[in-house]
């Protein structure tokens, strides 16, 4: 009796592993945190300064994402009456800090020596403040280009100081969507707001699962990503649907804090163009084929797109998409 039992106790537990065992794995994961350079950015036509604020932190709150990283360009603060306090609101909002030097200097155009003293420049204004992580991130993500020596010298100086080089792994040029729609509404052009966010969120979802893919492809498994948006108008109003759409999409919003931990974001990849997102460089460093930049952040393509969808104009294309 024990042995038949024990026989269909046996066979009760290769069925139950057999049927563990045929269950799919659930989907890899996708991970993204936000990030918006350019703080404090210039004056839009659509919102003032401090309401663009109110209503990005609004829109983070109200759509639970606990932590954004607001890359900071002090040097820009005396042009922007009340940016300080601003600046302060994000950070009373759970949202963090980090060095974009202070300036906005494009490194390719700049001397090694002055682009170092700019991103102390940034530091030291930034010493002592709450919310501050040690991350830099290359304005035009221009990391020196062509100039390999330079980039070399930039990232030593990096290191010394013990700044992580915080290049975005997504982006879809939200800076020229958000140029081309402030630029029609001061010329005084008839166009359509809400055709304009979605064009931002169904660009900015797309970007997402192109770099997504890439990324699993160069690394060999997911990564946490973080996303390059600019602190505009255009986030403002439109990033609590972007954030709906990505979690629709099957993204978990995470704080930068987690996105850095990624040991993939620590790469510093090796090639001869320094120029464009963390993913794009380090697939063209494995020599990865097919395209490694987003193809709806060509300018010319987005151009077709905004004067179709936005201002209402008959195409000039076929196809437009």
């Amino acid at each position: 009796m024990m042995e038949v039992l024990r026989i269909v106790l046996a066979s009760l537990l290769a069925l139950v592993l057999a049927a563990c065992a045929s269950v799919p794995e659930g989907p890899a994961p996708k991970r993204i945190a936000l990030t918006f350079d350019d703080t404090p950015r210039h004056p839009g036509q659509f919102l003032s300064e401090d309401e663009r604020t109110r209503l990005l932190i609004k829109a983070l709150e109200d759509t639970g994402v606990e932590q954004a990283v607001f890359f900071i360009n002090p040097g820009k603060i005396t042009e922007r009456q009340g940016a300080e306090k601003r600046i302060a609101a994000y950070v009373e909002a759970g949202h963090v800090l980090a060095n974009h030097t202070a300036d906005h200097l494009q490194l390719s155009r700049t001397d090694a020596d002055e682009y170092i003293a700019n991103i102390d420049a940034a530091a030291q204004w930034m010493q002592g403040l709450e919310g501050v992580r040690p991350w830099f991130r290359y304005p035009y993500l221009d990391e020196g280009q062509g100039d390999i020596a330079k980039r070399d010298r930039i990232r030593q100086a990096l290191a010394q100081r013990q700044l992580l080089n915080a290049s975005p792994s997504v982006g879809a040029s939200d800076w020229w969507m958000d140029d081309a729609l402030n630029a029609a509404k001061r010329e005084g052009k008839p166009l359509n707001l809400k055709a304009a966010g979605a064009l931002f969120v169904t660009e900015h979802v797309k970007a997402a699962a192109f770099y997504d893919d890439l990324a699993r492809k160069t690394y060999g498994r997911p990564i946490a990503h973080n996303m390059l948006l600019h602190e505009t108008d255009l986030s403002a109003l439109f990033v609590a649907d972007l954030v709906v759409a990505l979690r629709q999409d099957g993204w978990t919003i995470i704080t930068g804090d987690e996105a850095y931990e990624d040991a993939a974001l620590l790469n510093l990849p090796n090639v001869s163009n320094a120029h464009g997102t963390l993913v794009q460089l380090a697939a063209q460093e494995k020599g990865i084929s097919g395209p490694l930049t987003y193809p709806g952040s060509n300018t010319q393509r987005l151009r077709e797109q905004f004067d179709t969808k936005v201002l209402g104009l008959r195409s000039r294309s076929k196809n437009p998409e």
